[in-house]
């Protein structure tokens, strides 16, 4: 089935891409689009070429799943149409509606002009899956628009709408209405001659930016370089993108497109772009359940909380921004105020950062609704609870919300770690119950685990997945089990963590280990950001999960050293510092874990940072192995999604389990089995991960088997 189209407008051919859902200029489709231009330039009646997408999209770009195999002599891509293109001696129009994006953006770039609908977005995000615009983009755009403003789109990797594109000077038009048409005008202005018959963006100089002189280049180069991550720690597309840039100014355009080339080919076989492109696939695996049968969601029109917390309180602003209008219970009044103030801060913010208008922002707080009434949750679709982290009472929410919700309506818990198939058991409608956990701050985390409880219904799982995407967030399925996917995990990070500290390791020395490894926080800055009482609450009603030793923690709990709300936690925290969020040393907490140690006869020891990030990630790694074996986790990838979106993994390394494969999984079970016998018996590798590193296995070639409740 053929992928473009033609028709022809008088003396203008249009070419209409359509392959959908996104038109991905795959290399199938080049080929196809290649020839098409070619017949329109060696077409004496044809003087004008347009480009115009099928399905309300001009195109998203290149295909991803292209870039896993080596392309051959004869392969076509996105790079040989533009080629094409830049040749011709006709006038050639993009018309864009819908996003144009990457090798999309590039297309329209090696066009005379461009048009589009105020709807439209274009980008070049290739940055995200740690790659450049390989198909002339860091050439074209810096003469369009200016190195500056292109480097900043480059390196964001974020969509602009058209109105602020035509603004920059990307487009020439955006219109109202049909945009083939549009193009069509601008066709019938080159030929009364009022428009230039040809603008190869190609044969413009470049330059920085407004009132920048080209002899401060060296400066300007040398200061985007520090303005990004260092190339090993997740920058190496990025600095390969200023390298670009820079040759746009030093090379004629046929040799800058050729380093461009260059570059984008060291990229694609880079160990971080293979990560972030393994997080993409993974990403769109899932909501892919084996043995799940077809249902059709149902329908969430209006939503309920249990609970005006902060959670509670930015699950309300994740229904609202979704257009689903909340209704939140909550008996506390000062609660209440202070959770009004929370909604209308944020919503202020967002009108002032000009990312709503006044309007919208108004509508969109008025959409949630507090009250002390149970009742008025009667006819709510979906109703989360996000009460206190204890099990006896989130039951009692339950069984009150099974006696009014109306029958159909779903009742999810937010809980981080407890048994929802015990919530379910207090409710006549264990098929409509399920986990829906947020992660905080709820309306800014992506990441949504949905936890399957024995007798959830495929219906209940289905319409959640759905919601889930309504609410923008990131969905991976749990089985019900203590901590679900990412805190049972975490556990055994935490335990590391801890056990560096009583051996002697400053915890700020192992926060920098982490740190220096990507993750955006050490241990200990994060659990004080979440508060060290959840932690210590979580232990309380599972012992065997949390640390070994956790003395310290007793200790701080005791003192009220709560972490950042409290003002102090492992670390001190001045609001006249960092507005009471930068981490303080406090050498208080040093001389308790040496006091504990001394009382436990642990010995004083100092760690390289590579063993510190191996105790830590090796032990999320092994856990994983067993969350994968017990099916509480369908997929290695499902891990790796949980921890790049919900803990800060660095995605230049793909999420634990990539991370693993990459280093080998021999070498992980070897220095696995070292802490074994130098550390005791929490280090007992997991069978699954014995199995696949002595077979020559991977995690990323593991299979999962049906999924299974734990």
């Amino acid at each position: 089935m053929s992928m473009v189209r033609t028709e022809d407008r008088g003396n203008a051919r249009v070419i209409v891409i359509d392959n959908p859902p996104v038109n991905a200029l795959s290399f199938a489709l080049s080929a196809e689009l290649l020839e098409v231009v070619r017949r329109a330039d060696a077409d004496p009646s044809v003087d004008a070429v347009i480009f115009t997408g099928a399905g309300g999209v001009f195109s998203g770009g290149a295909d991803v799943n292209d870039f896993t195999h080596e392309p051959t002599p004869e392969t076509k891509t996105i790079r040989d149409v533009i080629a094409a293109v830049e040749r011709s001696d006709k006038t050639f129009v993009a018309a864009i509606d819908g996003n144009a994006l990457g090798g999309g953006l590039e297309l329209s770039l090696a066009c005379d002009y461009r048009v589009a609908t105020p709807r439209s977005k274009v980008g070049l995000p290739e940055i995200r899956l740690g790659l450049l615009p390989g198909a002339g983009g860091t050439q074209r755009l810096p003469r369009l628009i200016g190195a500056q403003e292109a480097l900043q789109m480059m390196l964001k990797g974020e969509s602009v709408p058209a109105p602020q594109a035509k603004e920059k000077g990307i487009l020439d038009e955006v219109v109202e209405g049909d945009v083939v048409e549009a193009a069509l005008k601008i066709v019938a202005d080159v030929r009364s001659g009022v428009r230039p018959k040809k603008r190869r963006v190609s044969e413009r100089s470049v330059e920085i930016g407004a009132g920048i002189q080209l002899m401060a280049l060296p400066f300007v180069v040398a200061q985007a370089h520090k303005m990004v991550p260092p190339e090993d720690r997740g920058g190496l597309a990025a600095h390969k993108i200023i390298d670009a840039v820079q040759a746009a100014f030093e090379l004629p355009f046929a040799r800058g497109l050729a380093r461009e080339f260059r570059l984008f080919d060291e990229l694609v076989r880079s160990a971080p772009s293979l990560a972030l492109r393994h997080i993409f696939f993974a990403e769109r695996e899932l909501s892919k359940i084996p043995g799940l049968p077809p249902e059709r969601p149902d329908e969430i029109r209006t939503a309920g909380v249990i609970g005006a917390g902060t959670m509670g309180t930015g699950i309300a602003i994740c229904f609202a921004d979704a257009g689903i209008p909340v209704t939140v219970v909550e008996p506390n009044d000062e609660q209440v105020e202070k959770a009004k103030q929370m909604v209308f801060g944020m919503y202020m913010h967002q009108v002032q950062r000009g990312r709503l208008s006044q309007e919208e922002a108004w509508k969109r707080g008025q959409s949630i609704v507090f009250t002390d009434e149970y009742e008025r949750l009667a006819d709510c679709d979906v109703v989360v609870e996000a009460v206190f982290e204890n099990l006896d009472v989130k039951k009692e929410v339950f069984a009150k919300l099974d006696a009014i919700v109306k029958p159909e309506g779903i009742l999810a818990s937010n809980t981080s770690t407890l048994d929802i198939d015990a919530m379910a058991a207090v409710t006549k409608r264990p098929e409509k119950v399920l986990g829906l956990h947020f992660f905080a701050p709820a309306n800014i985390m992506k990441l949504l685990e949905i936890v399957r409880g024995a007798a959830t219904s495929p219906r209940t799982l289905v319409t959640a997945f759905a919601l889930g995407k309504k609410l923008r967030k990131v969905a991976v399925l749990s089985a019900n089990a203590f901590g679900f996917i990412g805190n049972r995990m975490l556990f055994d990070y935490a335990r590391e963590a801890v056990s560096l500290a009583e051996e002697g390791v400053p915890i700020t020395t192992i926060d920098a280990a982490i740190k220096d490894f990507g993750f955006p926080m050490g241990p200990f800055a994060m659990f004080d950001l979440s508060g060290i009482d959840v932690f210590w609450h979580i232990k309380q009603a599972k012992p065997e999960f949390g640390a070994a030793r956790t003395a310290v923690v007793d200790r701080l709990v005791a003192m009220k050293r709560l972490g950042q709300k409290t003002g102090a936690g492992f670390y001190k925290y001045d609001p006249a510092v960092g507005k009471g969020r930068e981490p303080i040393p406090d050498p208080e907490v040093d001389a308790l874990f040496a006091e504990e140690a001394a009382k436990a006869g642990i010995a004083r020891r100092t760690a390289s940072a590579d063993e510190i990030v191996q105790r830590l990630v090796y032990a999320l790694v092994n856990a994983g192995a067993g969350l994968l074996a017990r099916g509480v986790a369908l997929r290695p990838g499902d891990i790796d999604i949980v921890y790049v979106y919900g803990y800060g993994f660095p995605p230049h390394h793909g999420g634990p389990m990539w991370y693993a494969d990459e280093v080998g999984l021999p070498n992980v079970l070897a220095a696995i089995e070292r802490f074994r016998s130098e550390l005791g018996p929490q280090w007992e590798p997991e069978p699954l991960l014995v199995e696949l590193a002595r077979s020559g296995g991977t995690f990323a070639s593991y299979l999962p088997k049906e999924f299974a409740h734990a």
